[in-house]
């Protein structure tokens, strides 16, 4: 029996089957560490909304609509894939008013080695991102 193709295009070598739809992406720190910051980063500003306003009202609102408001800015301004063209020293401004909001989150509700430890590793986390950026 001849290796002719079983159809009229030769498709050459055909994939695995179980490595289909499946990018591979290298594990990197540094990006789980961003993630982890950025959801911490929001967490904390609901956690002031609950702890700095009034409940129901005024705390529910502030709860939601702080993270929401952060969410929207950081896409706009410094998401990889932001709809407005921002250069590095943009997104950095905007990255540390990020950090800083969430930081005085802790600070303003009384947890301020919280909120001081929380810039500290969101600022290294930064400065990485700024350096692959600029490569």
């Amino acid at each position: 029996m001849t290796n002719a193709p079983q159809s009229p295009v030769d498709w050459g070598e055909v994939p695995d089957p179980s490595a289909i739809g499946k990018p591979r992406r290298e594990f990197d720190a540094w990006r789980v560490l961003r993630i982890l910051v950025c959801t911490v980063g929001l967490l904390s500003l609901a956690t002031w909304g609950y702890f700095a306003w009034p409940f129901p009202m005024p705390a529910i609102l502030f709860m939601v609509g702080a993270p929401v408001f952060a969410a929207l800015v950081w896409y706009f301004f410094r998401s990889p894939a932001s709809p407005i063209e921002t250069d590095v020293v943009g997104k950095t401004i905007v990255e540390v008013a990020l950090v800083i909001a969430a930081g005085g989150c802790w600070i303003s509700i009384g947890y301020p080695v919280v909120g001081l430890v929380f810039i500290v590793v969101a600022a290294v986390s930064g400065v990485v991102q700024f350096r692959k950026e600029t490569r």
